[in-house]
C-alpha cells in the first residue's frame, strides 16, 4: 500500500463526523456564505442603482458571500487552530492528522503530510479535470449541427467559458500539486516541505475555487470566455461574479504553491544535492515555480479591479468613465501567457526525468535542458503582446513581440533536442509511461509547428480568432500536459498507491487517447483556415462534415477516459495486485524508499555524490545517493 493507510479508525462514525474536517468546512461555508450574503445586502440593496441589473443583481452580495464562505470552509477544516493556539500561549506543532492510525479520515481534513497531501490533489482535481471533460463533450455536442441549438447561445458560451476556466485553472498544479509535493522532498532528501500548512492550504483553496466556478450554473453563467475579457465582463450577469473568485483563489493558491516549492528546493536540500545534481523534475519544478510567485499576483490584482468596477463605481476597464479594457488584456495576459508555461513546463520535466530510465542512458543535455527550462520562464514575460496583435494596439510595437514570440521557440527548442537526444540509439523499452512520454513528443512538436503561424502577425491576423488557434493551443497544452500527467500516473502511482496498474487497460488507454486526441484537434486546423471562429454557436453548413468528425472523435477521448477511470478501479479496489519496490529499475532516490514510503520519509539523511542519472554505468551494490542507516 502507498500513503494511503489501511489502519482503521475505530470510533464510533458519529463521533468521526465530529470535528475539523470537510464536512464541518461544508456546514461552516454555507454558513459564512448566508453571513457574507446578508453583509452584502445590508451594504447595497439591489434592484437600486449603478451596482445592480433590473433583475436585482447584487454583486456585492455574491462577492462577499463567496469570501465569507470560503473562510468558514478553511475555518471548518482547522486552518484556524494553529494561530489560536499560538495566540493562546501553547507550544507550536508541527504535525496535523499525520498518524496512519486515522486511516483515510487524514484525506477529508487538513493534513500536513506532503505524501497525503499529493493524493488529495490527484483526486480533487480529478473531480474537476472530469467536470471541464463534460463540458467538452457538451461543447462538441451542441456543435455537431450548424443552427439546431441543444442549449442555446448563452448557455453555449457559459459552457465554453466553464470548460476553458476550469481546465486552466485546475491544470495550472495538475502535476505541481500532486507530484512535486509527493517527490521534491523525496527527490532532493529532506522529510517534508518547508511550510506543511501552507502546502495543505493551497489544496483546500483550489478545491473552494473549484465550487465556486460550478455555482456560476446558478447565477446566470459568464459569457466571456475563460479570458473573461473587458468590457464583457462589467456588462456581465452575476455568474461572472464566480468566475472572479474561481480564479482570485486559483491566484492566490499557484502564488503559495510557487512559494512553498522554492522555499523548499532552495533550503532543504540533502548534502551533497548540488544544483548541478538536481534532478531534472525538480529543475522544472524551479523553473514554474519562479512563475507562479512572479505572474499569479498579476492576476489578483486584475481580478480585484474588475471586482471593483462592479461592485465600487470605479472605472479600470469602463472606457466610458475613463478606463480602458486594453488596460484589461495587458494585465490579464501578463500573467495568461507566463500561465501557459505553468502548465507546460512541469511536462517537460517529466519527460526529461523518464526518457532516462526508459532508455537506460544519461539524460543527454543535462544544463541544456536547464538552461532551456530557466530560459522559458524569462523569456515568458516578454510575448504577452502577440495575443493582442488583432486588438487595435499600436503597430509599432507588433515587430517587437513577434520576435520575443519566435525567441522563446529556442530554449522549448533545447528542451525538445535534449529529449531526442537521451532517446537517440538508447535500449527503449516502450512501457506505459513511455508511450505517454513519445505521445507528448509527437503532440507537442505538432503544438510548436503550428504555433508558429500565430506567433507572426500577417498569419495570426487571419488566424488568431478562429479554430485553428484552438487547435495548436489544446496540441500545446493538452496535448503537453495531459500526455505527460498520464505518464507520472502510470509511472510513479505504484511507489504513491503501492499496485500495479492492468498493464492491457493502460495501453489500450493510451492508443485510444493518442488517436483519438489527434483525430479531434488535427481537423480543426482545417476548420479554423476555413474561416470557422471560436466561441459562435453557429456555422457554415459545409463545414459539418468536419466537426460531426471532430464532435466523434472528441466522444472517443472521453470513452478512453472512462477506460482510464475503469483501470484505476481495478488496479486501486478490486484487484489490488501488489507492486514491484522498483518495477523500472530506476535510479533515483524515490524508487530506492520502501513502499509504503515511511511516514518520515528517511531514517537517515542520505548524502549525494553522483550524477543524477547513472544510466549505462554499471556498479556493484546500490546507488551511492541511497540513504545510509537501512531507509533504502
Amino acid at each position: 500500500m502507498s500513503a494511503i493507510a489501511v489502519t482503521a479508525d475505530r470510533r464510533p462514525a458519529w463521533r468521526r463526523l465530529i470535528g475539523f474536517n470537510l464536512l464541518t468546512g461544508i456546514v461552516l461555508g454555507i454558513v459564512g456564505w448566508l453571513i457574507g450574503d446578508e453583509i452584502g445586502k445590508a451594504i447595497h440593496a439591489p434592484s437600486l442603482d449603478y451596482y445592480s441589473d433590473s433583475a436585482g443583481q447584487n454583486d456585492i452580495s455574491i462577492l462577499l458571500g463567496y469570501l465569507f464562505g470560503v473562510i468558514g470552509f478553511l475555518i471548518g477544516l482547522g486552518f484556524a487552530n494553529y494561530p489560536v493556539r499560538r495566540l493562546l500561549g501553547h507550544p507550536p506543532t508541527l504535525a496535523e492528522h499525520e498518524d496512519e492510525g486515522e486511516g483515510v479520515g487524514r484525506y477529508f481534513r487538513l493534513c500536513t503530510d506532503h505524501k497525503v497531501v499529493a493524493i488529495q490533489y490527484i483526486i480533487g482535481i480529478g473531480v474537476f479535470f472530469l467536470v471541464g471533460g463534460i463540458n467538452a463533450m457538451l461543447i462538441r455536442t451542441e456543435l455537431l449541427q450548424p443552427n439546431t441549438h441543444v442549449f442555446g447561445a448563452n448557455q453555449y458560451l457559459t459552457l465554453v467559458g466553464m470548460h476553458g476556466a476550469m481546465m486552466m485553472g485546475m491544470m495550472t498544479s495538475v502535476i505541481l500539486g500532486p507530484f512535486a509535493n509527493w517527490l521534491v522532498p523525496l527527490m532532493i532528501g529532506t522529510r517534508r516541505m518547508a511550510f506543511p500548512r501552507i502546502e495543505a492550504f493551497t489544496f483546500w483553496l483550489l478545491m473552494a475555487a473549484g465550487v465556486i466556478l460550478v455555482t456560476t450554473i446558478f447565477f446566470g453563467g459568464f459569457q466571456t470566455g475563460w479570458t473573461g475579457y473587458a468590457p464583457l465582463s462589467d456588462q456581465g450577469t452575476a455568474g461572472y461574479d464566480a468566475y472572479i473568485g474561481f480564479f482570485a483563489l486559483i491566484g492566490v493558491s499557484m502564488c503559495l504553491l510557487g512559494f512553498n516549492l522554492l522555499a523548499t528546493i532552495i533550503t532543504m536540500r540533502a548534502p551533497g544535492m548540488t544544483w548541478s545534481r538536481l534532478p531534472i523534475f525538480v529543475w522544472s519544478v524551479v523553473a514554474t515555480a519562479v512563475l507562479m510567485l512572479l505572474a499569479a499576483p498579476m492576476l489578483i490584482a486584475t481580478l480585484l479591479m474588475a471586482a471593483l468596477d462592479r461592485t465600487a463605481q470605479t472605472a479600470f476597464f469602463i472606457p466610458g468613465n475613463g478606463g480602458s479594457p486594453y488596460l484589461y488584456q495587458n494585465l490579464f495576459w501578463v500573467f495568461g501567457h507566463p500561465e501557459v508555461y505553468i502548465v507546460a513546463l512541469p511536462g517537460f520535466g517529466i519527460v526529461l526525468e523518464l526518457l532516462p530510465v526508459f532508455s537506460r542512458k544519461p539524460l543527454w543535455g543535462y544544463r541544456l535542458a536547464v538552461a532551456g527550462m530557466l530560459g522559458v520562464s524569462l523569456l515568458s514575460f516578454f510575448v504577452w503582446q502577440h495575443h493582442l496583435f488583432v486588438s487595435g494596439i499600436n503597430a509599432d510595437l507588433r515587430p517587437f513581440y513577434m520576435l520575443s514570440t519566435e525567441l522563446i521557440s529556442l530554449p522549448t527548442g533545447f528542451i525538445f533536442l535534449c529529449a531526442m537526444g537521451t532517446i537517440w540509439r538508447g535500449r527503449i523499452r516502450f512501457t506505459v509511461p513511455m508511450l505517454f512520454c513519445l505521445g507528448w513528443v509527437f503532440n507537442f512538436l505538432i503544438g510548436g509547428i503550428s504555433g508558429v503561424f500565430l506567433s507572426d502577425v500577417p498569419s495570426d491576423v487571419t488566424t488568431h480568432g478562429s479554430f485553428f488557434s484552438m487547435a495548436h493551443f489544446h496540441y500545446t497544452i493538452m496535448g503537453g500536459l495531459v500526455f505527460t500527467l498520464f505518464a507520472a500516473i502510470y509511472y510513479w502511482g505504484p511507489k504513491m498507491f503501492g499496485v500495479r496498474f492492468n498493464d492491457r487497460l493502460s495501453k489500450i488507454h493510451f492508443w485510444s487517447l493518442f488517436i483519438a486526441f489527434n483525430s479531434t484537434f488535427a481537423p480543426l486546423f482545417a476548420l479554423g483556415m476555413l474561416g470557422m471562429p471560436r466561441r459562435v454557436v453557429t456555422y457554415p453548413a459545409n463545414l459539418q462534415p468536419l466537426n460531426d468528425w471532430v464532435s466523434v472523435s472528441a466522444f472517443v477521448i472521453g470513452l478512453s477516459m472512462i477506460v482510464f477511470l475503469v483501470n484505476l478501479v481495478w488496479s486501486l479496489v478490486l484487484k489490488r495486485e501488489p507492486a514491484d519496490p522498483n518495477p523500472w529499475r530506476s535510479k533515483s532516490l524515490e524508487w530506492q524508499l520502501p513502499t509504503p514510503v515511511p511516514l518520515h520519509d528517511f531514517d537517515t539523511f542520505p548524502v549525494f555524490d553522483e550524477d543524477p542519472y547513472p544510466y549505462g554505468v554499471e556498479r556493484p551494490g546500490p546507488p551511492a545517493f541511497a540513504p545510509a542507516g537501512g531507509a533504502g
